[in-house]
C-alpha cells in the first residue's frame, strides 16, 4: 500500500506529498462531518488537545500553550475591549469572493453576528468555523440574522478555508487590522511565538497583511443590533476556548437549549 509522506509547512498545516494540496495537520480527524461538527466546541478543542499532547514535541507544545496562558492573563489589562453597548465603528470589508460587507447594510434590519478569527491555516478555527456553519448558521438564516467571519488575512489566502469548508456566510478581510484594534481585540506573537514560527518559515505578512507585526486578533463573537450597537460580545483570549453556539442563539432568544462556552 502507497504510504503518503507528510512534511510541515507553516501555520500549522502539512503538505501531502501523494497529493499536490494543503491540509490542516489534523485533517484526518477534524475535517469536519455532520456529526464531528455537531459536537460542542469544548469537545472538539479537548480532542485536539489531547492529539497534540501524543503527537507534538513537548518544546513546541509550550510554547503554544505559554502563548495562550499569557493571552489569559494579560486579557483584562487592555485599556478597552469591544463590550455590550459599544457603538461599533462603520465599516465595509472586502469578501474572499469579490464583494464588500457594509456593517450598517447588517443591521439595517436587525441584528447580525460577526465571528472573528485568527487565520485559515489555524486548526482551532478550522474546527470553529465549520461547526457555526452547522450549529449556528442555520438558525440564523431562518431568522434572517446575517453571520459574518473576520479575518485580517488577505483574501488569497484567506479563501482556503471558505472552500475548504463550504462555508454558506461571508468570510471578509479586516485589512490592516484596523477594526480588530478599534475593537481591542489584537495581540502580539510573545517572542518563542514568533521564533517558531519563523523557523518553520512563516511571514507576518501572510497571516496579517502586514510586514513583521506578527499580530492577529482574538477571537470573538459580537452581535450588533440596528445604529451599530453592540447587544453581546465574547472575546476569548485563549483561541482554543471559544463561544458555543447555544449561547448565541439564546441571547438572539432563537432556541431555549442549554448555553455553554467553550474551556
Amino acid at each position: 500500500m502507497l504510504k503518503e509522506r507528510m512534511t510541515r509547512t507553516p501555520y500549522g498545516l502539512e503538505k501531502s506529498s501523494r497529493q499536490d494540496r494543503i491540509v490542516p495537520i489534523f485533517a484526518t480527524r477534524f475535517l469536519m462531518t455532520s456529526s464531528a461538527s455537531a459536537a460542542s466546541l469544548r469537545a472538539q478543542f479537548r480532542s485536539l488537545e489531547e492529539e497534540r499532547e501524543r503527537t507534538w514535541e513537548p518544546a513546541a507544545l509550550a510554547v503554544n500553550i505559554n502563548q495562550r496562558q499569557t493571552l489569559v492573563r494579560e486579557h483584562g489589562k487592555a485599556a478597552h475591549i469591544v463590550r455590550e453597548g459599544d457603538v461599533l465603528p462603520a465599516f465595509t470589508l472586502p469578501a474572499v469572493d469579490g464583494s464588500t460587507v457594509s456593517l450598517d447594510d447588517l443591521v439595517a434590519k436587525g441584528p447580525a453576528v460577526l465571528v472573528f478569527f485568527r487565520f485559515a491555516g489555524c486548526p482551532a478555527c478550522n474546527i470553529a468555523l465549520p461547526h457555526y456553519r452547522d450549529t449556528l448558521w442555520p438558525d440564523l438564516k431562518a431568522a434572517g440574522i446575517p453571520l459574518v467571519a473576520i479575518s485580517p488575512q488577505p483574501a488569497a489566502t484567506l479563501s482556503n478555508i471558505a472552500v475548504r469548508h463550504d462555508l454558506p456566510f461571508p468570510v471578509v478581510t479586516d485589512t490592516g487590522l484596523k477594526l480588530s484594534r478599534a475593537l481591542g481585540l489584537t495581540y502580539t506573537f510573545d517572542e518563542a511565538s514568533r521564533q517558531s514560527a519563523l523557523a518553520k518559515g512563516g511571514k507576518s505578512v501572510v497571516l496579517n497583511g502586514l510586514d513583521d507585526t506578527w499580530e492577529l486578533p482574538k477571537p470573538a463573537v459580537i452581535i450588533v443590533g440596528p445604529g451599530r450597537v453592540v447587544r453581546f460580545a465574547d472575546v476569548s483570549p485563549d483561541w482554543m476556548d471559544r463561544t458555543e453556539s447555544a449561547r448565541v442563539l439564546s441571547v438572539l432568544e432563537l432556541n431555549r437549549g442549554e448555553v455553554t462556552h467553550a474551556a
